[in-house]
């Protein structure tokens, strides 16, 4: 600093008082880490900057002035007239610097460790405001940088400080009108630092500096503003925040013209306030980092919607856990599946860590494409077992796997080790499903079973994981029951029509109390309707010739029955050249379903694994162009892998007198 009798400034950190007991006697007194200590010696800056000196512990009365006006050596046990023998007023004035001193020590404990309590960074300035008003200023103003550095992030552009928080006493403290807490509403709210300007200077020096410095002077209306009144003789502290590797930000401290000024000690006060605030900063905005990315993983892991196929609807919740990590395991998933059934799914990893996410990511993603192979749920089970298994020795999951058939009214489900689904009927019964509980995934050798029951139109399935039954102030029976009871409750409410989707997974999450938050919650929410068997048309074909005549046939009686007699032409043409394709491959009977819903869905399947892929037929193929009029012709299109072999289907859209 320019004038200053201070040693130059670490370019690591701030210079934070320690506590030292150095003479013996007891009393704990304040010394700079890295300085020169004599036993009496109070020097004082010339500028006012807080120097390794400063740090010999002194009262209001004592070395503060000292250090504030650049008095000499005082010698061991002496008075303030500098006599060798301990003199009334020699005593006098050692007791108030000792008591002075211990003041210092026990505010800047109490601040820091109201400042160590925030976590993020909102907390952490609140923490530094409220402990410094009114005990150490009157007012503060607080500036961070904008945008806050990340880690080793290097910021590109010029620093910018933004206010971030003011705090001030109220008006009704204060006896008259004062100008230097009116900076907390006059200050400047953003504030470009030049760079090799005073403010730039002041920031690189780290240490606080005294409001009437030179540095300060010419810093403080660049970063407040020009024409902003500031307080002269040590009534204004302007003090740095240096994080781990850079300056984040900067704080002022103003004392009102009714109080004693700041002292020489008061700036390595501000300096360990700041060191703190400013490593507390560099926290919060990591953990902010970290809350960010595990908020993004547990989103990405999860459906961003669910689909709405024909004859179900669909609703769904995740709640992280209140008291750990913000990811978790538990996922849910609704996966279409050929001739408009669904497959649900909920899934519960052990943990609670970002390794519970990621395996969770993995077998959700394994079901997905066991699901498009349209596998038995026991088997798509007894698969997810295997691949968690490679997964690792201790990859442990509960999972409940189900598939829905909106035309057949009814549920398989297969479950490995997960709470068992609650079926709320249409009248407002609800029971618990007997389903064999199975083992958890990733235990091997062991062998699912699933179950068939019926699923009425109307009824709502609901799976959920055992964050929902299940906490320390409750078993997991206790739990099921509760939820059971939580279920009739709400039904009771809209009589004989089924309680809404979405209001329904409120209510449900509503049971939740407190202490009952010690896992993630998935729920998943699954609306049976059905599919009228009025709306569904059905054949079996066997693979001849004559095949496609007798398809177009049938499916025009069909459309005839359901009023859609315009359809019939392009229908005709689109099923012709499915079934044509089928007869040349298929050595079993050819399936043809007609469904009508909201949609004319049309599906054929064969015996024949492979799926057709549409390209463009050279002028002298003589086929290859069926694909490529259903592609044209239709709404939506697409062609799925079974167990069995596959299916192709198509969709047009229905009339608007049909709709």
């Amino acid at each position: 600093m320019e004038g200053s009798d201070q040693e130059p400034a670490d370019c690591g950190a701030a210079q934070a008082p320690v506590v030292d007991d150095a003479d013996g006697d007891g009393h704990a007194r304040p010394r700079a880490r890295g300085g020169r200590q004599r036993a009496g010696d109070v020097r004082g800056s010339r500028d006012g900057t807080a120097s390794a000196s400063d740090a010999g512990g002194g009262g209001a009365g004592g070395a503060g002035d000292a250090a504030g006006h650049g008095s000499g050596d005082v010698p061991p046990g002496g008075g303030a007239g500098g006599t060798g023998g301990p003199g009334t007023a020699g005593l006098a004035q050692a007791a108030a610097g000792a008591s002075g001193g211990g003041e210092r020590l026990r505010f800047v404990g109490a601040a820091t460790r109201r400042i160590a309590r925030g976590i993020d960074l909102d907390e952490i300035v609140l923490g530094l405001c409220r402990a410094t008003v009114p005990t150490f200023a009157d007012a503060i103003l607080v500036y961070l940088r904008d945008p806050l550095p990340v880690g080793d992030e290097r910021p590109v552009g010029p620093v910018v400080l933004r206010l971030r928080r003011t705090d001030r006493l109220p008006d009704s403290a204060q006896e008259s009108p004062d100008p230097g807490p009116e900076l907390t509403e006059t200050a400047a709210e953003r504030c470009e630092v030049r760079i090799g300007g005073p403010l730039a200077e002041v920031l690189r020096g780290v240490r606080p500096v005294f409001g009437d410095s030179s540095a300060a002077r010419a810093a403080l209306p660049e970063l407040l503003g020009e024409g902003r009144h500031v307080p002269d003789r040590h009534r204004t502290i302007l003090a740095p925040l240096r994080g781990r590797r850079r300056v984040i930000g900067a704080a002022v401290f103003v004392r009102r013209l009714d109080r004693p000024p700041f002292e020489g000690d008061d700036l390595l006060v501000a300096a360990q306030l700041a060191t703190h605030t400013a490593l507390g900063v560099d926290k919060a905005v990591l953990y902010g980092r970290e809350v960010y990315i595990a908020d993004e993983l547990q989103r990405t892991m999860l459906p961003d919607s669910l689909p709405q196929p024909t004859g179900v609807r669909l609703a769904s919740r995740y709640l992280p856990a209140a008291e750990t990590a913000r990811v978790g395991g538990d996922w849910y998933d609704a996966i279409p599946l050929p001739g408009n059934r669904v497959a649900l799914v909920v899934g519960d990893v052990m943990g609670h860590s970002m390794t519970s996410a990621a395996i969770m990511g993995q077998l959700r993603t394994t079901a997905q494409t066991l699901a498009g192979l349209d596998l038995p749920p026991q088997e798509v089970l007894h698969h997810l077992d295997e691949q968690a298994q490679r997964l690792g020795s201790d990859r442990m999951a509960t999972c409940l796997y189900a598939v829905y058939d909106p035309v057949a009214h009814r549920i398989v489900i297969a479950n490995a080790g997960h709470p068992p689904p609650v079926l709320l009927h249409r009248g407002g019964r609800a029971e618990v499903l007997r389903v064999p509980p199975g083992a958890p995934i990733g235990v091997g050798g062991v062998d699912f079973e699933a179950v068939e029951l019926d699923a009425p139109a109307g009824a709502t399935l609901l799976l959920y994981t055992d964050g929902l039954v299940e906490s320390r102030m409750r078993d997991v029976w206790t739990g099921i029951e509760q939820l059971r009871e939580r279920l009739i409750e709400t039904a009771r409410l809209t009589g004989p029509n089924p309680p809404p989707l979405e209001p329904l997974c409120d209510e449900v999450l509503g049971m939740l109390g407190p202490g009952d938050r010690d896992d993630d919650i998935a729920l998943l929410a699954a609306r049976f309707e059905g599919i009228a068997p009025s709306d569904v048309a059905y054949w079996f074909l066997d693979p001849r010739p004559q095949t496609p005549r007798e398809a177009r046939r049938l499916a025009r009686r069909a459309l005839a029955r359901w009023d859609l007699e315009e359809l019939t032409d392009g229908v005709e043409l689109l099923v012709s050249e499915v079934i044509t394709n089928a007869v040349r491959y298929a050595e079993r009977p050819i399936t043809l379903r007609l469904l009508r819903t909201d949609v004319l869905r049309c599906e054929v399947g064969d015996d024949v694994p492979q799926l057709p892929r549409l390209r463009q037929a050279r002028p002298s193929d003589e086929g290859g162009r069926g694909l490529y009029l259903v592609n044209r012709m239709a709404r939506r299109w697409g062609a799925t892998r079974l167990s069995t072999g596959k299916v192709v289907w198509f969709e047009l859209a229905l009339p608007s007198r049909a709709r």
